[in-house]
């Protein structure tokens, strides 16, 4: 494994309650976990400069930084450079747009051309001392937004806020066939398909998964049928918008996986349009929208193509 340089994070102590310095980094999201390899793996804690155990008592005014120990890198995870369209960058996240065709993460198929791969590169270029840490991921042909965590502490901080309140997570999708409901929810668990490393079906014995959906407008195009609509996750299973619409009879175009027609275009139409959560280090509330790419704009009317605000709506 790979070691990339040290990341640190301030903190400052402004109660007026005197608190053990363990106590004081509990609340601020530092897991026991995080704090055994501070103590073990090469970091260090600061008091005003000094370095102190966790049994140490804080004041008012204190200032603390914790030093992070290097990170380990994956050995699947090399540094590419290419482009990257980025949306929104502090020290704390990364907000970037995926496109269709691009992986995600390294596999054992596709080792190169990923997003981490990039990401790292970019990484290497301004000696970000950290791996690349995945926060939303989207399968290799699902294009739109996605999060990474720029340290592992930001990465905990943000899959609690995942498995507690989770995140808004909104996608544009264009399924074969009129979609009769308005609106309505897919609430089916999901499981692996039996004798399939890849493919998953509805199971009673799978996880369970949530699926919102809103029709957003019916289209008719050399003589098929199509819907586009927005679906709202609540839980992350693998493939579980394409599982969930195809259960229902109405695949997403070019999921052939799934039984989806490809004849309008040759990847699934999938396009995760916005995402919204609380900032893990301004504690705000964000939202990082993206439109739709153009292979999926090319399924629009061509009146409504020329629309900008139209495809901006759909990812709000």
């Amino acid at each position: 494994m790979k070691k990339s340089n040290v990341s640190t994070l301030l903190l400052k102590f402004i109660t007026e309650e005197r608190i053990l310095l363990r106590d004081f980094l509990k609340k601020k999201g530092i897991s026991k976990r995080a704090l055994t390899a501070i103590k073990f793996d090469g970091g260090r804690i600061l008091v005003n400069g000094e370095e102190r155990t966790v049994r140490w008592m804080l004041e008012l005014g204190d200032h603390v930084i914790i030093e992070f120990p290097p990170e380990e890198i994956g050995n699947g995870l090399q540094p590419e450079h290419g482009d990257l369209s980025i949306l929104d960058e502090d020290d704390s996240i990364l907000i970037v747009e995926k496109p269709a065709g691009q992986g995600t993460i390294p596999s054992r198929n596709h080792p190169n051309g990923t997003l981490a791969n990039t990401i790292y590169g970019k990484y290497s270029s301004e000696q970000h001392p950290a791996t690349v840490h995945v926060v939303t991921r989207l399968d290799t042909d699902t294009s739109g937004v996605v999060c990474i965590a720029k340290n592992r502490h930001i990465h905990h901080l943000m899959s609690l806020q995942m498995q507690q309140t989770g995140f808004d997570r909104r996608y544009i999708a264009f399924v074969s066939g009129w979609v009769i409901e308005e609106e309505f929810t897919v609430d089916l668990s999901i499981g692996r398909k039996d004798g399939s490393i890849i493919e998953r079906v509805v199971r009673p014995d799978g996880q369970h998964a949530r699926t919102d959906v809103h029709v957003i407008n019916r289209f008719e195009m050399g003589g098929s049928r199509y819907t586009c609509v927005e679906l709202q996750l609540h839980t992350g299973r693998t493939h579980q918008i394409r599982v969930h619409m195809a259960h229902i009879g109405h695949p997403l175009l070019g999921d052939d996986l799934y039984g989806g027609p490809c004849e309008l275009i040759t990847r699934q139409a999938l396009h995760c349009s916005s995402i919204s959560f609380m900032h893990p280090s301004t504690n705000k509330y964000v939202t990082y929208v993206s439109g739709l790419p153009q292979d999926l704009a090319r399924l629009l009317p061509e009146e409504k193509q020329s629309q900008e605000e139209y495809t901006v709506n759909f990812s709000g």
